[in-house]
């Protein structure tokens, strides 16, 4: 029997246990998570009676695989949830599907909303042309986005840095207002120093032209024309499990002890020993104890730095490439409150008449707040009184160790507090009525300093043919969740057919279509 390491119990290193186990025979898995918690950044953290998504996951992808997995895992609702049924509100549903308000092992369908908070004002999300977009920018603004966005046309900028790929993409004028400061808030940086690489991913196949070309086929095409493009647009709904993304993979980590894996907690590798050019062993500590773990593959979805670093006899200029990749860091302050002071102008119903908005992204440069996420909208299940109060996360992106990472919670949250109030979401500290503060290390992969030499390090990594490296970390890519779990799908491929070249798994997300766009 082949005995697999897998390193991170995150999405990526579950998926490839459960496919080991429960889809292949002949393998002994174990997975070594570092810290206590499923899930990675994917995790569900628990407090107070409520659930905070860290980051918050939209289960979504245009991989069917991937979509088809999930539902294996978790079925599909077939009965209305909570806030659907209070609310007589229209849901899908599955046929033979679980009640989610008697059985845990859902998975609800819930509506994609996510929009622009800026100068106290909403904006779609990806920002949009439509009427209300332009009376909201008034004439003068947008008749200098109108002419910002021409000049960009016909004077292209060399596609050397981040802040070039966006001014070609949107003009100057709506570069300045909706990407510029957000990007510095996200990474640290400005983005003339970021590699034009990171929007290529993120922002695939959205620009000017592409909103003027939706909008005028919209207008002239036939009404059974209009009915197929809703189906290619991006997307209205996603699925969510009913206790958040946590739940599933707690789910799954229990689902692959029950096959015969073990899931090891506390568990942080501290040395990985090789031999003629295979890894043979890694090395963890588990209660201050070391001990030696010997395997035939290992997957690994530790951060890249942190596996060379590992490695014995690494060469000296790929472990500097290795040890010069940065990460952004990143903390979510939980508040609980009555109420927000943000009126609901949109004909989605909601518990409270609260604003319908998974995600609500601040542009604004004035306060460091990234993202607010309304947990209330995203499961009823995740807010113990979802009828009586919000449950909010207040993102921020910031560095390990820097003043803000460093601050006690107490201070932590009381910033948050009167960052809300500066924005108007809130009228005073006193509304708050409890907090919460989570710090996650290394979230976010970042696209500077020595990541423009990295394929030398996947080079490297690529010569050992017993490692697989899986998931966002693993690859130092920003995958989505569904990118994460299809890099372990190849790696098991790869594994379990004998394939020695990993490009397969290299080559996941390197598509040239936007995230949340459904395939056509």
């Amino acid at each position: 029997m082949s005995k697999i390491v897998i390193i991170g119990a995150g999405p990526a290193g579950l998926t490839a246990a459960y496919e080991l186990l429960k889809k292949h025979s002949g393998y002994d898995v174990v997975v070594l998570e570092k810290s206590d918690c499923i899930g990675g950044i994917s995790k569900t953290v628990r407090y107070g009676g409520n659930r905070m998504d860290i980051g918050g996951h939209r289960f979504f992808s245009k991989d069917q695989a991937v979509m088809d997995w999930w539902t294996e895992v978790m079925p599909l609702q077939g009965a209305p949830s909570l806030d659907d049924r209070l609310l007589n509100r229209e849901v899908k549903l599955t046929a033979g599907g679980p009640d989610p308000e008697t059985t845990d092992r859902v998975m609800l369908m819930r509506n994609r909303v996510s929009r622009i908070y800026y100068q106290h004002h909403f904006f779609d999300y990806p920002i949009s042309l439509k009427w209300a977009t332009l009376k909201t920018m008034g004439l003068g603004t947008t008749m200098r986005v109108g002419f910002s966005y021409l000049h960009s046309v016909f004077h292209k900028l060399p596609v050397t840095s981040l802040e070039n790929f966006y001014i070609n993409s949107f003009g100057r004028k709506l570069y300045s207002m909706f990407f510029e400061g957000y990007t510095e808030k996200l990474w640290g940086r400005h983005p003339r120093e970021i590699s034009a690489e990171w929007g290529a991913q993120r922002t695939k196949g959205l620009s000017i032209r592409g909103i003027l070309k939706d909008m005028l086929s919209k207008i002239f095409m036939s009404r059974e024309a209009r009915a197929r493009k809703v189906q290619t647009s991006l997307i209205e709904e996603f699925r969510y499990p009913k206790f958040g993304p946590g739940q599933l993979w707690e789910t799954v980590a229990q689902d692959v002890r029950d096959a015969g894996g073990k899931v090891c907690m506390n568990c942080e590798v501290t040395g990985v020993e090789a031999e003629n050019g295979r890894i043979t062993a890694v090395r963890y500590l588990e209660n201050g104890v070391e001990t030696r773990l010997e395997g035939d593959a290992f997957f690994s979805s530790m951060p890249i730095r942190e596996l060379v670093d590992d490695l014995p006899a690494v060469p000296a200029e790929i472990k500097a490439i290795a040890d010069g990749l940065p990460y952004r860091d990143f903390v979510t302050v939980g508040l609980l409150v009555n109420r927000l002071n943000l009126k609901n102008e949109t004909r989605l119903k909601t518990l409270g008449d609260i604003v319908p908005d998974c995600w609500i992204y601040v542009q604004d440069t004035n306060v460091k707040l990234g993202r607010i996420q309304i947990f209330n909208n995203w499961s009823p299940y995740l807010v113990k009184d979802p009828e009586h109060t919000v449950w909010i996360g207040l993102e921020y992106f910031c560095a390990e160790g820097d003043d803000f990472w460093n601050m006690s919670a107490e201070d932590c949250a009381r910033f948050a507090m009167d960052e809300l109030v500066t924005m108007g979401v809130i009228n005073s500290r006193g509304e708050v009525l409890d907090f919460h503060r989570e710090r996650v290390q290394k979230a976010y992969p970042a696209y500077f300093d020595t990541y423009a030499e990295i394929d030398r390090v996947i080079d490297y990594l690529s010569g050992i043919p017993n490692l697989y490296c899986v998931g966002r970390n693993g690859q130092h890519r920003y995958n989505n969740m569904d990118h994460s779990m299809a890099t372990s799908f190849e790696a098991v491929h790869n594994l379990t057919h004998g394939v020695t070249d990993p490009e397969n798994i290299w080559n996941v997300n390197t598509e040239k279509a936007y995230h949340e766009e459904k395939a056509k």
